[in-house]
């Protein structure tokens, strides 16, 4: 030992992607000298390099990156990756918090706050949220009936409990990868084989009805801020769930209270401890709370800007006072906010125009790019279009969503209330245009012709 204290730093952990996105977490950890360590999948290597080597803003704060490789369906195989980054930075480093930014490395995120003595949701919450079948075991009392299909044992299964049209998943992916419909025992067995060999597979009830997320911060084991967030998914044009839509805060609704307080039963039956929770739930007809899955780290899409525009304040700084060990305090929505990812279309990506009034140019924001700063107006503003996003490059082939990745423009807008939000959205949806190459060819022969 030479007597110097260690620096003091901060461990990120998730898709690079992500990070890019919800970078108030860098500006927050930077803003308190916190040394940023992130650990990401080996798929990022050259996006993260190349932005870190340009000295690219935001990825130009970020200390070190260290690249695990490891498979997102596959229970634990990040595991060893990240702990040898980890043990190599303790030696080197002071670690005041980690964090999981986005699903990849939940578990293992949990891991490492647990073995350094750090806040985290603890060793059950980061566990079993990251499996869907451990949440099923979990937690009955919300859950549909499932048939848990083994990887090992996928094509002997006994699949004589389940009940069509059952919903077809992968036990530890995200963004909606690989969940499907089946209507059939002969359709669910012929899907089987589509998904690699390593994955554990869900066969369960579907579930109808209103779709719903509840946003909750924890600290030691107490709910904080909670609310609720009203979603909008393709369910009804086929058999994949991909989400469309979410509005902060959900409409008022006499069920919230029963949504709420399931989300309330089900952080305590995991033993949540410190971090935010993100439950996706249904309210089934009848009027039963089901969960369809819960997740200790970030909402994804644009629900962290969702959430600064209604309220005023970004969530991403009271995320990281939680991890260090400070308190927070974080105001209920004052204004309503929505994201609205415009339907799928096919063709090849050409171009994108917005034709609302004093609205200028998209941004272009693909492959780990940084999001615009999206900032929040005043409670009483009239209703406005914050931000409109391209998440594909031009060039790139467009095809019918079948989960997340597939979305191709998004916008974020706000207003006073509900009403004036609906208003502003169908205003908004119909002056975005998506151009594809074979959109503008065919303009070209007419104006040729």
């Amino acid at each position: 030992m030479t007597g110097h204290a260690k620096p003091r730093a901060f461990i990120l952990l998730g898709g690079f992607r992500v990070m890019m996105r919800n970078w108030l977490y860098l500006t927050e950890l930077a803003a308190r000298d916190l040394r940023i360590l992130v650990i990401t999948s080996e798929g990022w290597r050259s996006t993260a390099e190349r932005a870190m080597a340009k000295g690219e803003w935001p990825a130009s704060l970020i200390t070190e990156t260290s690249f695990v490789e490891g498979e997102v369906g596959l229970e634990g195989a990040f595991t060893a990756g990240v702990i040898a980054r980890v043990l190599s930075w303790r030696a080197r480093y002071e670690i005041a918090g980690v964090f999981a930014v986005g699903e990849m490395f939940v578990e293992q995120t949990g891991i490492t706050a647990d073995m350094l003595g750090l806040p985290s949701p603890g060793l059950r919450a980061s566990r079993a949220c990251r499996s869907k079948y451990l949440q099923r075991a979990y937690l009955p009392e919300w859950s549909p009936q499932v048939t848990v299909i083994p990887a090992e044992d996928r094509f002997l299964a006994d699949l004589a409990a389940v009940r069509f049209p059952s919903v077809l998943k992968p036990a530890g992916r995200r963004s909606s990868s690989g969940v499907r419909i089946v209507s059939d025992e002969a359709e669910l067995r012929a899907s089987l084989g589509s998904y690699p060999a390593g994955e554990t597979l869900l066969a369960e009830d579907c579930v109808t009805g209103p779709e719903f997320s509840v946003e909750t911060l924890v600290k030691d084991g107490r709910i904080r801020f909670e609310s609720l967030t009203r979603k909008g998914t393709t369910e009804g044009e086929g058999p994949f769930f991909v989400e469309l839509s979410h509005t902060v805060p959900a409409p008022d609704d006499p069920a919230n209270a029963r949504l709420l307080a399931a989300n309330r039963e089900i952080i305590e039956r995991l033993g949540f401890a410190d971090g935010i929770a993100h439950a996706e739930l249904r309210l089934a007809p009848g009027g039963r709370v089901m969960l369809m899955e819960i997740a200790a780290r970030t909402p994804g899409d644009g629900l962290m800007p969702l959430y600064h525009l209604a309220t005023g304040q970004p969530l991403e700084p009271e995320v990281i006072k939680i991890t260090l060990g400070e308190d927070i305090c974080y105001p209920p929505p004052k204004r309503c906010s929505r994201q609205v990812y415009l339907p799928a279309s096919t063709g090849t990506l050409s171009d994108v125009r917005v034709s609302y009034p004093g609205f200028g140019e998209p941004a272009w924001s693909a492959q780990g790019e940084a999001w615009p700063e999206i900032k929040p107006g005043h409670p009483d503003d009239p209703p406005a279009l914050r931000a409109v996003l391209v998440l594909k490059q031009r060039g790139e082939a467009l095809r019918p969503f079948t989960e997340s990745d597939d979305r191709v423009v998004t916008y974020l807008i706000d207003a006073r209330s509900i009403a004036e939000l609906d208003e502003l959205d169908a205003a908004v949806s119909g002056g975005i245009e998506l151009i594809t190459d074979e959109e503008r060819k065919g303009e070209a022969r007419h104006v040729g012709s």
